[in-house]
C-alpha cells in the first residue's frame, strides 16, 4: 500500500496533487449540499408530506444515503491517486476486505430493516412502545438507514439497529387505537367491608377527569358499569381486589393511576376499610427481645 502512494505521489507534481484534492473536495461539498437540498425541497413538497410520517422520515434518510454513497464513490473514482490507493489496499489486504465485507453485510441488514419497517408500520414516529421482557421503553423520535432513535421518559436517548429492533417482540400503546385500560389493584384486610371498598373504587373513578367511558351502545343498553371492579383473589393478608378503568392514552392512564392510589387511600381511612401491612409482635422474655 506505501508503495503504491509513493509511485502516484512520485508521477504526479505538487500542482496536479492539489488539483486533484480540491476536485475531491468540490465533489463532497456538493455531495453535502445536495442531501441537505433534497430534504429541504421533500419538506416543502406538500404532496409527499402527506404521507405516514414514519415513511416520509425514513424516505428521506434513504434518498440522503443513495446520495452520500454516489457521491463518495463518484469522488474516490474520478481522482486517480484516490483510485489507485483503494484499488491497492482491496487487492492486497484480504483481512481487511473480509472486515468490510462483514460491515457491509450488517449495514445492509439495518437497511433491509428499516424498508421493512417503513412499510409494515409495527410502529411509527410518535408511536410509545416496549420491549417486552425489559423495561427499555419510551417514544420513537426518528428512523434511519441504520437505526431507530428512541426518547425514553427521562429524556433519554436510546439508540438501538433496525436490524435488531426488527427481532425483538414490542408492546405498541399506540398501534391500530390509543385507547388504553388500566388496572388499578388494591388488597384491604379480610374484616373490611368488600362491597363497600368496591363501590369506593369505582366512585373515585367515575369522577376523575381522565377516565373514559369504553362502553359499547349494547353495554350501556344492557346496563353494564362503566367501572369493573372484581375480587381476584386472596392473599396472605388480604382480599385483593382489581378495577379496569379506561383512559384516552398511555400517559393519561398513568396520571389516572397515581391519582387513584392517593383518593382511594384517603377515602379507606375516612371510612374505615384497612389496607393490611405486615405487623411485628415484639414479646420481651428475661430481658431478652423475641421478634
Amino acid at each position: 500500500m506505501m508503495d503504491t502512494l509513493m509511485k502516484v505521489l512520485n508521477n504526479n507534481t505538487p500542482i496536479d496533487i492539489l488539483i486533484r484534492l480540491i476536485s475531491f473536495l468540490l465533489v463532497i461539498f456538493f455531495t453535502v449540499l445536495s442531501v441537505k437540498l433534497s430534504k429541504k425541497m421533500m419538506d416543502k413538497n406538500h404532496k409527499l408530506k402527506e404521507m405516514d410520517p414514519t415513511q416520509f422520515t425514513f424516505l428521506k434518510h434513504f434518498l440522503g444515503g443513495i446520495i452520500y454513497f454516489v457521491g463518495i464513490l463518484f469522488a474516490i473514482y474520478t481522482i486517480p491517486v484516490f483510485r489507485s490507493l483503494v484499488v491497492s489496499i482491496f487487492a492486497g489486504s484480504g483481512v481487511l476486505a473480509i472486515i468490510i465485507g462483514f460491515a457491509s453485510q450488517q449495514a445492509f441488514s439495518n437497511i433491509v430493516s428499516g424498508i421493512f419497517i417503513a412499510i409494515f408500520k409495527p410502529f411509527r414516529i410518535g408511536d410509545r412502545i416496549k420491549f417486552v421482557g425489559s423495561d427499555t421503553f419510551g417514544v420513537v423520535e426518528d428512523i434511519t438507514l441504520r437505526h431507530t432513535l428512541i426518547r425514553t421518559f427521562e429524556n433519554k436517548r436510546i439508540v438501538v439497529p433496525n436490524s435488531v429492533i426488527s427481532s425483538e417482540i414490542i408492546e405498541n400503546s399506540n398501534i391500530v387505537e390509543d385507547k388504553v385500560c388500566n388496572y388499578v389493584e388494591i388488597g384491604i384486610s379480610y374484616d373490611s367491608d368488600v362491597e363497600k371498598a368496591m363501590d369506593i373504587i369505582t366512585e373515585e373513578a367515575l369522577k376523575h377527569e381522565l377516565f373514559l367511558d369504553n362502553r359499547t351502545p349494547e353495554e350501556l343498553e344492557a346496563g353494564e358499569p362503566p367501572v369493573n371492579v372484581r375480587l381476584v383473589g386472596f392473599g396472605d393478608s388480604s382480599v385483593n381486589l382489581k378495577a379496569w378503568v379506561w383512559t384516552k392514552d398511555s400517559p393519561s392512564g398513568f396520571r389516572l393511576k397515581c391519582d387513584l392510589n392517593k383518593s382511594i387511600k384517603q377515602r379507606f381511612d375516612r371510612e374505615g376499610i384497612e389496607i393490611p401491612f405486615p405487623y411485628r409482635t415484639v414479646v420481651f422474655k428475661n430481658k431478652e427481645e423475641i421478634k
